[in-house]
């Protein structure tokens, strides 16, 4: 609005366009100096000269005086505005720079909007959007506008071209029609990408809900570690402190003991010494008769000589043996039955329980897989066994001898290096004959494996159907995690750090078998 105001009042009002030199009369006024030139110059006859917008005469032609500063102004202004507009079509008619409004295809002349109140309202007058291509809007042969669009070639054409040119006989429709045809279906097609649009932003919003979910679920969980990790670090304390106070205990009673002992020791050395003393004085005496009525020796002349014989032989060596000492089964112990209550605190914190008691189903072993006597390791063997009953498989793999049916457990298995092996769940059901039967290849089984063909990478199956993961195998041990009532089966890695694998989604409707297929190898269950 600002500019428009401007415009207006740096525009001369002889030819209504911005000044070009512009001077000023004496009465005040500036014009285009070529505009009030040819003014002045028809007012000669009359001998009379007036200003044309305030009519002040002049009795003599007034001399005009370039306006400098005006000059500058209308200059920059100019040029600023032919900036701001280098992109924008201009009126054909008006002798400045006017933006159009409207392009007539029949006249192939822009318009600005005092030029279109005057054009023809003519339906041959087709008016459009402000453009400078007409020459793209017509025929290259035979340059006349194109009205029409030849189906068949999928071109637009003039019409000429449906008459005598190469689009003769051709399918032809209005392009005006073809046009809102095609819009229409544009119109279909942004409808449903808007629709996509809406959805996808719908999934973003719902990515973005459980982000922040699994952010707060974290932050808990986060929180949950670290007071699992703070109880744990004041039970050890208190374990240490339990531990080295039985330690203490335990020296002090040694002490009292061994201190008890040397007290006895002394007195006892203390008696001695005296009876030497006596005795010595006695050995002193030369004097006969008072030896021998010396009565009070006669005791020690009286001991019985084994007695002083043995009293002999202890003096030969250590005059005690320590009676006191450091229980350290008593100390291992109490710290055993310490970690062991941290151990089960620490698992209760996770809601974790460990299979501890899993073992091998003898019944089920196939063929040429050896049981251990432990009844933890499954290896194979070149030995075949001939079937003893119908739970047993008939090909390389064994169950465990219990089955989950609820709650939450892993166990551990340690895999060999080389070969090839399944390990996962299946129901009790499943198949002991054929192809069928293997663990993975059927809807009653889950299983994580591992393949000499594909180097040594992980693949999962159920019900036949494998997924290849991209990770490689690095540990040789794994751990199975089963959360029944969630329908989870996961496996994970034990390397550093510890890495998941893969986990099943399931509703599981029978219980469950911890299950093993060997080849070449062995398996053994760690938990």
């Amino acid at each position: 609005m600002a500019s428009a105001d401007l415009r207006e009042e740096l525009s001369c009002s002889i030819c209504l366009n911005i000044y070009t030199d512009p001077v000023t009369l004496r009465c005040g006024h500036n014009f285009c100096w070529l505009c009030i030139d040819r003014v002045l110059c028809s007012q000669e006859e009359n001998g009379l000269y007036t200003c044309p917008d305030c009519r002040a005469e002049f009795a003599e032609r007034p001399a005009l005086h370039k306006n400098i500063a005006l000059c500058n102004i209308a200059q920059s202004f100019q040029s600023k505005q032919e900036e701001e507009h280098s992109g924008d079509i201009f009126c054909t008619y008006c002798d400045s720079s006017v933006p159009a409004i409207k392009t007539c295809l029949q006249c192939e002349a822009s318009l600005c909007d005092k030029h279109l109140k005057k054009h023809s309202k003519s339906e041959d007058h087709v008016l459009m959007d402000p453009t400078a291509s007409l020459e793209n809007r017509k025929c290259s042969t035979h340059k006349k506008m194109l009205e029409y669009y030849c189906t068949e070639d999928s071109t637009c054409i003039c019409v000429t071209c449906c008459l005598v040119g190469k689009h003769k006989g051709h399918k032809v429709e209005a392009m005006d029609e073809v046009s809102e045809k095609k819009r229409l279906k544009l119109q279909n097609i942004l409808e449903k990408l808007t629709s996509e649009r809406e959805d996808t932003k719908k999934q973003v919003q719902n990515l973005e809900g459980q982000k922040e979910k699994v952010k707060r679920k974290a932050a808990g969980q986060s929180e949950k570690v670290t007071s699992l990790f703070t109880d744990i670090k004041r039970l050890l304390a208190d374990l240490e402190n339990k531990v080295l106070g039985e330690i203490s205990r335990q020296v002090e009673q040694a002490v009292t003991s061994i201190s008890d002992l040397i007290q006895k020791l002394e007195s006892q050395k203390d008696e001695l010494s005296g009876e030497i003393a006596h005795i010595q004085e006695l050995c002193l005496l030369t004097d006969p008769l008072t030896l021998l009525q010396e009565h009070e020796s006669e005791k020690y002349l009286n001991c019985d000589e084994d007695k002083t014989g043995k009293e002999e032989q202890k003096s030969d060596g250590p005059s005690f043996k320590y009676v006191a000492d450091l229980d350290k089964i008593l100390t291992s112990m109490t710290l055993h039955a310490g970690l062991a209550d941290i151990t089960a605190h620490f698992k209760k914190g996770l809601h974790i329980v460990e299979v501890s008691d899993l073992l091998l189903d003898i019944n089920t072993v196939a063929r040429y897989v050896h049981i251990s006597s432990d009844l933890k390791t499954a290896s194979y063997t070149s030995q075949e066994k001939p079937p003893e009953s119908a739970e047993r498989f008939e090909d390389c793999q064994v169950l465990s001898n219990r089955t989950f049916s609820s709650g939450r457990h892993y166990w551990e298995v340690e895999v060999s290096k080389l070969g090839q092996w399944r390990i996962g769940v299946c129901y009790p059901t499943i198949h002991r004959i054929g192809e069928q039967s293997y663990i993975g290849s059927n809807e009653k089984s889950w299983c994580l494996s591992r393949s000499k063909s594909k180097k040594h990478h992980y693949s999962v199956l159920h019900h036949g159907k494998g997924i290849h993961l991209p990770c490689k195998s690095s540990s040789q041990r794994l751990v199975i995690y089963l959360d029944y009532e969630a329908g989870r089966l996961s496996f994970y890695e034990l390397c550093e750090p510890v890495r998941h694998l893969h986990t099943f989604t399931a509703t599981f409707t029978e219980p469950l078998h911890a299950a093993f297929y060997i080849w070449d190898e062995w398996v053994t269950i760690r938990s």
